[in-house]
């Protein structure tokens, strides 16, 4: 769905600024099948996954496609990339298509970490990139999060040196789902892309309700020392299949495509292509967000605990108690949420799930609770 497009959609269903209403939406509801959890099995709420995914479209395509599993994937790829320069408003160039966007964020951290260079991040944030860095023999400078559990800009800015090779923004953040002020945002990216490459993660960016809220996406297309990553594991359900892309200006992506090792492949990249025709599943799988996220803050204002709003599919919420253990009594109602995020071990996240999987986590958690 082109950005312009989901601009106009948000302001038609009302999905912006404090949300809609419930009722709003339920009177745009889609007609898409609501499938269930077997009455034994384990409600999935850890990993921030799509339940209603691969869309019904999808996985007609991907029955079509074994046909063609014998074949390598290049030609294959060469229409996705056309289909995501069109959707991004860029020239293939900038594109960089990866074995989910974990591939493309280890890419980077490889391309920019290697030999000792130096990265600054929000903590706590999506490690993978950081992690992988690391071995590599990357310094990664981890900057705490402020009061409002967002990134403390003013304070990574700080942290920039001679050697500082990479800026890592996870924009809405994981795992506290907090989004940054787009001005604010902008300013940072504009001041510090000459000292340093930022590279802003957009995975759950689809899920921000802010109709006119940028992707940095505008930045590369001015040239700016930005990459950007998006996936589509979230809002189109492809967790499984891995594939994921990069966003920069050709100079950069060509560098990066040159450490990418885990290509994608052709069942991934036909399912990629109709995900990115199928809008109707794509306002669907927003809509059935939203109202997972309204169920999970009631059944947290009913325990009186604490919580961050969220622009993503998870919401973060204070236990105050240890998170290994309220993991570990939660699975014994058959619930999986979010692993331990140090060092807010006190805190845990919920990933959203079918409307039936809120309701069994919000008993769930009040047993465990009490």
């Amino acid at each position: 769905m082109k950005n312009i497009d989901r601009r106009h959609w948000l302001k038609t269903v009302g999905l912006t600024g404090s949300f809609a209403l419930l009722g709003g939406l339920e009177s745009m509801a889609l007609d898409f099948p609501l499938r269930t959890n077997s009455a034994d099995s384990m409600v999935l709420l850890n990993a921030n996954e799509n339940p209603y995914g691969p869309s019904e479209r999808v996985r007609k395509i991907l029955t079509k496609s074994f046909d063609e599993a014998c074949r390598y994937p290049f030609r294959s790829l060469s229409g996705l990339v056309e289909m995501i320069a069109l959707k991004e408003g860029v020239t293939k160039d900038h594109v960089v298509v990866t074995g989910g966007s974990t591939e493309g964020l280890k890419a980077a951290g490889l391309v920019y970490g290697l030999g000792g260079g130096e990265i600054i991040s929000a903590d706590p944030t999506f490690q993978a990139m950081l992690r992988y860095a690391e071995t590599f023999k990357a310094k990664v400078h981890r900057v705490p999060i402020n009061e409002a559990m967002g990134h403390d800009l003013p304070a990574m800015a700080e942290k920039i040196n001679k050697n500082t090779r990479l800026i890592f923004i996870c924009n809405p953040n994981n795992p506290t789902g907090t989004l940054l002020n787009k001005s604010s945002l902008l300013d940072f990216c504009k001041s510090y892309e000459k000292d340093a490459v930022i590279f802003s993660d957009e995975a759950y960016y689809d899920f921000i309700t802010e109709p006119e809220y940028p992707s940095m996406v505008e930045l590369v297309k001015e040239g700016k020392n930005i990459i950007v990553s998006k996936t589509f594991s979230k809002v189109y359900g492809l967790a499984g299949l891995r594939v994921g892309y990069l966003i920069a200006k050709p100079e950069i992506a060509l560098n990066l495509k040159s450490a990418v090792m885990a290509n994608t492949n052709i069942l991934a990249i036909e399912a990629a292509k109709e995900a990115l025709r199928d809008n109707e599943f794509y306002k669907f799988s927003v809509m059935q967000n939203f109202k997972a996220k309204s169920l999970i803050y009631q059944h947290l204002d009913d325990l009186g605990l604490d919580y961050v709003k969220s622009h993503t599919n998870f919401v973060f919420f204070k236990t105050g108690r240890q998170i290994q253990t309220v993991i570990n009594e939660m699975k014994k109602h058959n619930v999986l949420i979010g692993r331990p995020f140090p060092p807010l071990n006190n805190w845990a996240r919920i990933s959203t799930g079918r409307l039936e999987d809120m309701e069994t986590f919000g008993q769930a958690l009040k047993q465990v609770m009490s």
